[in-house]
């Protein structure tokens, strides 16, 4: 198990991967995580890093085409700093970025803090906690090379491969009497096919992705806090990007987000 210098120095390499937008084939051995709690242990020392209060979370690998993009067998969770938000229409750069996807997912942004303990928390407490619901887009990315092949305790390191992302307005419709996991979404790219997915793509429900992660952090000390962003995951199967492509997603009445990228 990696000791606290090693803890700190396999942070600082990522970190500086992540601001030089550079690649590592993989951590080195003596600092390399093998376990969940070990990669949870190197993302941690992100929050340091930032200038701005913790903007929230993402969950990776929600999907069946998510899991299958980073070659994982199941959710993982990341943090979203403050630095890395961009707003909707904003246009982004894309020349470092290895993954060169767009992801359409449901946010819920928290009214409530929901501290760690030792019962799981139910869906109904969950969502009780929850102030409103935004269409986003994600736009992820590794500091590893191949980000196929390093496994699930190094991505978590590597901050579940959070990148950029965009959160829009809060929807005005009355999310709470619908059945996410059967709202339909469309991801367009210009002059390329649509993609099409739902809520049920997100471990069959945004809402119970959303309860996944607050348990995932109550599992390993840490609390879910009001005020908080929780993006739960890729509803269409990640949108291929190049340079100059504009990006919109369709969450129907909940409302239309875009991106354009560099």
């Amino acid at each position: 198990m990696p000791g606290e210098d090693d803890i700190q120095r396999a942070s600082d390499l990522l970190w500086q991967s992540w601001q030089a937008g550079e690649a590592m084939d993989r951590l080195p051995d003596s600092m390399r995580p093998t376990t969940r709690t070990e990669g949870y242990a190197i993302q941690a020392r992100l929050e340091a890093r930032s200038s701005a209060p913790l903007f929230g979370w993402k969950i990776a690998a929600t999907s069946a085409a998510g899991q299958a993009h980073i070659n994982v067998s199941g959710p993982m969770a990341g943090r979203l700093l403050a630095e890395k938000v961009v707003a909707d229409g904003a246009t982004v750069p894309l020349k470092s970025n290895r993954m060169r996807v767009a992801e359409p997912e449901f946010a819920f942004r928290m009214g409530r803090t929901l501290e760690p303990r030792t019962r799981l928390y139910e869906g109904d407490e969950v969502l009780a906690a929850v102030a409103s619901l935004h269409p986003a887009i994600e736009v992820p990315d590794s500091r590893f090379e191949d980000f196929t092949v390093v496994g699930e305790a190094q991505l978590i390191a590597d901050d579940a491969c959070a990148h950029l992302f965009m959160l829009g307005p809060a929807t005005s419709a009355d999310w709470r009497r619908l059945d996410l996991s059967r709202q339909p979404v469309t991801c367009q790219v210009t002059g390329k096919p649509d993609s099409e997915g739902s809520g049920a793509n997100v471990l069959g429900d945004p809402r119970v992705a959303l309860q996944w992660l607050v348990n995932e952090l109550s599992g390993v000390g840490l609390a879910l806090n009001s005020g908080e962003v929780v993006t739960t995951g890729t509803c269409t199967v990640p949108v291929a990007l190049i340079p100059g492509d504009a990006v919109s997603a369709d969450f129907g009445p909940l409302g239309r987000v875009s991106l354009r990228f560099a």
